[in-house]
């Protein structure tokens, strides 16, 4: 699963479904891998707590007009850009095209990566999360 996945049409929900949408997502992503969230100020999540108690995630919140305090956020927001440009009606598009996005996303490289895509490194991560701890105590 994409972090870019995670923005998906949940936006046009209710909170109530957002936070069902939201928790099923975050549960789709391996345990050691979801520790926590920092999101901005924004009404989506309200229920954060909720989100928390069924996910076992940390929430954080960013301070007001603080764009800094979620460099890797904004960075996206500017990728999502190039293909939904601010403003756009989400509702006309479909997940699967929405999916075609993410998916071209998280197949580009990036440097902050060491040239690696988001996938890449996160296959990477998932695998070192699933190998047994060999050290000596």
């Amino acid at each position: 699963m994409s972090q870019q996945r995670a923005y998906s049409k949940m936006d046009l929900l209710s909170n109530t479904f957002k936070a069902v949408g939201f928790t099923a997502k975050l549960n789709a992503i391996s345990a050691p891998l979801r520790q926590s969230l920092t999101y901005d100020q924004g009404k989506e999540m309200t229920r954060h707590a909720e989100l928390a108690a069924n996910t076992g995630v940390r929430v954080y919140f960013c301070d007001p007009h603080s764009p800094w305090q979620r460099g890797t956020c904004e960075n996206t927001n500017g990728l999502l850009r190039q293909y939904l440009p601010k403003g756009t009606d989400l509702s006309v598009y479909s997940q699967e095209e929405l999916d075609a996005i993410a998916d071209s996303l998280n197949s580009r490289p990036r440097a902050t990566h060491n040239w690696l895509t988001p996938l890449q490194v996160y296959a990477a991560a998932l695998a070192s999360s699933h190998q047994p701890d060999t050290s000596v105590h």
